[in-house]
């Protein structure tokens, strides 16, 4: 993997204010969503992920959830 990548669905709060932290600390990233995209789903429930948002950074553990102190090691990494 060379891009990070969220993966969200619609009416998510979670996701939204993950996608707004990852904004106002400057992380780029491409959007999945898997309301949109049923084989996305498919390949988050494979890796044994039940929940969104999932974030996937390259040579970074996944982030789950809303999390502020994930996001702010990734920073410092």
């Amino acid at each position: 993997m060379t891009e990070s990548i969220m993966y969200t669905k619609n009416n998510c709060m979670q996701c939204k204010m993950m996608k707004r932290l990852l904004a106002q600390k400057g992380i780029e990233f491409k959007e999945v969503n898997v309301d949109e995209d049923a084989t996305a789903l498919e390949e988050l429930k494979a890796q044994g992920y039940r929940s969104v948002p999932v974030f996937f950074s390259p040579d970074q553990d996944p982030i789950i959830g809303f999390a502020p102190n994930k996001v702010k090691d990734l920073v410092l990494s």
